[in-house]
């Protein structure tokens, strides 16, 4: 009976790896590092060598993976030194952009730096990426598209695909949102 239960296991294996991650109607809210979709509304899914491509044309990269905050039980006065973030070069790194809701501040903040980085022009090609299997990007791409930018690509497995394929990555630093209060959810 125990083999029987075993084979039965072992015939579901390849099915639940292979099965697909359905694409939500709105933003990922929490459990952002997961296993994400293969499509993103509004957007087009690109891999290294594309997003190699795409940057050598003159798209901008924007990293959004969160930006390490100083541990509020931290006493003041207590250097707080973060492991430095890599991404690729030349990207800007747009903290928390992913987070699937943003409050009043950070999307007018986010917004505005879209427009300041493609000078008002909605038709220059954006990719965003973070980790792999990280929905914040998921959620950037699909804010970005919603925001009316026609040529979004979303690169799914962010740094971790970009080291991979053997590209090089550089110390980066984020752009710093407003602090309003109110973080995002």
């Amino acid at each position: 009976m125990r083999h029987w239960l075993l084979a039965a296991f072992l015939l579901t294996l390849p099915l639940a790896a292979g099965a697909q991650v359905a694409v939500p109607d709105e933003y990922r809210m929490d459990d952002y590092h997961a296993p994400v979709p293969d499509r993103v509304p509004g957007g087009t899914v690109v891999y290294a060598a594309e997003v190699e491509k795409l940057r050598a044309a003159g798209a901008i990269l924007i990293d959004v993976l969160p930006a390490p905050r100083r541990p509020p039980a931290m006493k003041p006065g207590v250097p707080w030194l973060p492991a430095p973030h890599l991404d690729i070069p030349g990207s800007v790194w747009l903290p928390d952009f992913g987070r699937g809701a943003l409050n009043k501040a950070m999307a007018a903040w986010f917004h505005g730096e879209l427009r300041a980085l493609t000078h008002g022009d909605s038709d220059r090609a954006l990719v965003f990426y973070c980790q792999a299997q990280c929905w914040m990007s998921w959620n950037a791409a699909k804010r970005a598209a919603r925001l009316g930018f026609h040529h979004v690509y979303w690169f799914p497995e962010g740094v971790d695909g970009w080291r991979a394929a053997g590209f090089a990555l550089s110390p980066a630093t984020p752009l710093t949102p407003p602090d309003d209060g109110d973080p995002p959810a």
